[in-house]
């Protein structure tokens, strides 16, 4: 995402400290963006890109080249980009403003599509309402709660959005405050680590776990106690202990699907079937998630399939092999998590998950030492 900014004339600077971004005078072209396989690089950049002067290419990695594009690059055409590609790579034509307006959307398939317009809404000429509409089954918006970080975000920057009518959201033109944030902790990240206590009847804590957040990682803790787990919140933390026996679960997951992998972990070795629900939308992700999950856990011994919006997953004993990751970071961590409990367990490219968390491996062997990750 920096090299992104950077690559449109943002001036950004990087260090222990955190990240600064700089006044400057706008966005400016022609450049390149490499997205990499960041979805939120790929889903939120064009929108602000179409404020800029000039040709912006956007590239990625060839898995990136299949996921969908075609809902946020139409709604730039409708509210009135120019803009080359369905899919990466494509090319904005940048004129330095973009008129903006009401728009239409179908966002089932991901909460980004409607983030990523939101982010740039208030600096379109006519502000921005987005509508989402499925025109076949009437599915939702999943992941609400990472749209609902959106809003909040952008209030507290002095943005003015009305999110008071369902599935459309209203931002006034105007300016967007310059603020200090502090981030929190990326709690979908912390889950593995959690899960590693669960499966092992052992204790993990979670320092920094905030008292108080609207990031949907947050619903773990309800999960584990669902399957047996003890869960204790302080202002010191998070910790998860875990039963002698994990129990089965059946959940809708539509808002929390970052979650499956490591949910799907804890149910292929669990004492009970488990039904995850509400996650279709994970076929269109880094991988098909629920694919890789059901040929990665039986490939293992297990006992799962596909169902038309999640997975089942049954009892089975697991034995040694190759889990695949399929580039997805979260695979990867799924396959960790497996591999702390049945013996030969090899995560293929356990490097994948540099994407979110650069020192994986060794935050892992620092909690099987009993130090903090």
């Amino acid at each position: 995402m920096i090299t992104a900014l950077r690559a449109l004339g943002v001036p950004v600077t990087a260090g222990e400290e955190g990240v600064r971004i700089a006044p400057h005078v706008g966005l400016l072209g022609p450049a390149t963006v490499d997205c990499g396989l960041a979805g939120t690089v790929m889903r939120f950049v064009p929108p602000a890109a179409a404020l800029a002067e000039g040709d912006i290419r956007f590239d990625g990695d060839p898995r990136a080249r299949e996921r969908p594009m075609g809902t946020v690059l139409d709604a730039l055409r409708a509210l009135g980009a120019s803009v080359d590609g369905d899919t990466l790579p494509f090319t904005l034509h940048g004129k330095g403003s973009l008129a903006g307006g009401p728009v239409t959307i179908d966002a089932s398939a991901s909460s980004q599509f409607v983030s990523g317009l939101l982010l740039a809404g208030a600096r379109f000429d006519l502000g921005l309402t987005v509508h989402h509409h499925d025109d076949e089954a009437g599915k939702p918006v999943p992941s609400l709660p990472h749209i609902d970080m959106t809003v909040q975000m952008l209030r507290e920057a002095g943005v003015v959005v009305d999110d008071s009518e369902a599935d459309t959201w209203r931002v006034e033109p105007g300016p967007v405050g310059a603020r200090d944030w502090r981030v929190e902790p990326d709690l979908s990240n912390a889950t593995p680590f959690l899960a590693a206590a669960a499966v092992t009847g052992g204790t993990v804590t979670v320092p920094g776990w905030p008292t108080r957040t609207t990031q949907p990682g947050d619903t773990i803790g309800d999960i584990l106690l669902r399957m047996g787990c003890a869960v204790d919140r302080t202002p010191a933390g998070l910790t998860a202990t875990g039963p002698a026996e994990l129990s089965g679960v059946d959940i809708d997951m539509h808002d929390v699907g970052e979650l499956t992998p490591t949910v799907a972990a804890l149910a292929a070795l669990a004492s009970g079937p488990s039904v995850l629900r509400g996650i279709a939308h994970l076929r269109g992700h880094e991988t098909d998630r629920l694919a890789a999950l059901v040929t990665e856990i039986n490939g293992l011994g297990g006992d799962a399939r596909e169902t038309e919006d999640g997975l089942e997953i049954r009892p089975a004993t697991l034995h040694a092999g190759t889990w695949r990751s399929y580039a997805d970071h979260r695979m990867a961590t799924a396959g960790a998590i497996l591999g702390l409990v049945v013996d030969g367990v090899e995560v293929d490219d356990i490097a994948t998950t540099a994407k979110t968390l650069p020192d994986f491996p060794a935050m892992w062997q620092r909690m099987l030492n009993g130090r903090t990750p």
